[in-house]
């Protein structure tokens, strides 16, 4: 059975990782004002934290359009047998809705996931469905191995600041982190489609300690990537601090796009995972 894998641009899934293994991205809208971009397409990321920092306007986003969702399943129905369209979580966005909307229009086996996460995590389910599409699985045997494996997915990420997720109106339960919104690193999760407080560190160094002191605790890892917006070197750094925990070959470097960069901001660095038993 040939299946197609699709996921939406706030996996933030490097460009080469999804080509390698035929996983088509579906950008997001980003907006500067009137201004409206196709995130990743119309809009690098160097060109979007630029704007972010010396720009007087705060970004927004918006969800591709149902119909949108529908040229590309479309497309994709012509040479497949089903596909398989995994997303940033329900609870943080409508893109799995408008997913579902395009999907019915088309008269083709298509399976819309939730991923209950977002950023590389949602990327890193693209990847474990690419693969086993690419060995033959059938859509079925895929949604099975998703299913199982979204309990184990979560991302870590230090951010230099909240604001952006407090005015993106993305904070969650980190709401107890703002008392101290100026004053902290705060090490924060992604989990079952909600950012979750972790830990208020005073210092960045602490707050890079604290998060691979809770990476090294998980035990054995099936898949990860070290994410980072404006620091690649200190992403790779933690990549390369992280690799007794796992191979630092294997672990997907990536940058948050503009789609997730509205809400995290600029100098912000992160670990998506699936753990091998659950969280």
């Amino acid at each position: 059975m040939r299946v197609k894998i699709v996921t939406d641009s706030t996996s933030d899934l490097p460009r080469r990782v999804a080509e390698e293994l035929g996983i088509t991205v579906i950008p997001v809208n980003v907006h500067f004002g009137d201004e409206v971009y196709k995130d990743g397409i119309e809009l690098s990321s160097e060109e979007f934290y630029r704007k972010l920092q010396t720009g007087s306007v705060l970004p927004k986003t918006s969800v591709p359009s149902p119909g949108t969702f529908r040229e590309v399943y479309q497309m994709l129905a012509l040479k497949s047998d089903a596909i398989v369209s995994i997303h940033v979580a329900a609870a943080m966005s409508a893109t799995c809705e408008a997913a579902k909307l395009g999907a019915a229009e088309v008269k083709h086996p298509i399976s819309i996931i939730d991923s209950q996460t977002a950023s590389m995590a949602c990327g890193l389910l693209a990847v474990v469905a690419a693969k086993a599409a690419r060995d033959g699985a059938s859509a079925t045997e895929i949604e099975e191995l998703l299913k199982d494996a979204i309990p184990r997915t979560i991302t870590y990420g230090v951010f230099s600041t909240m604001e952006y997720l407090y005015k993106g109106g993305r904070i969650g339960r980190a709401q107890a982190f703002l008392g101290n919104i100026l004053k902290i690193s705060p090490v924060l999760a992604i989990r079952r489609g909600e950012i979750l407080p972790i830990a208020r560190v005073r210092t960045r160094r602490r707050a890079i300690d604290r998060l691979c002191g809770i990476i090294e605790g998980l035990g054995a890892l099936q898949e990860m990537s070290v994410m980072q917006t404006t620091n690649p070197d200190e992403a790779e750094a933690l990549a390369q601090r992280l690799s007794p925990v796992f191979p630092g070959e294997r672990v997907i470097r990536a940058t948050l796009g503009p789609a997730m960069g509205t809400y995290v901001g600029p100098d912000a660095v992160g670990v998506a995972l699936i753990a091998e038993k659950p969280i």
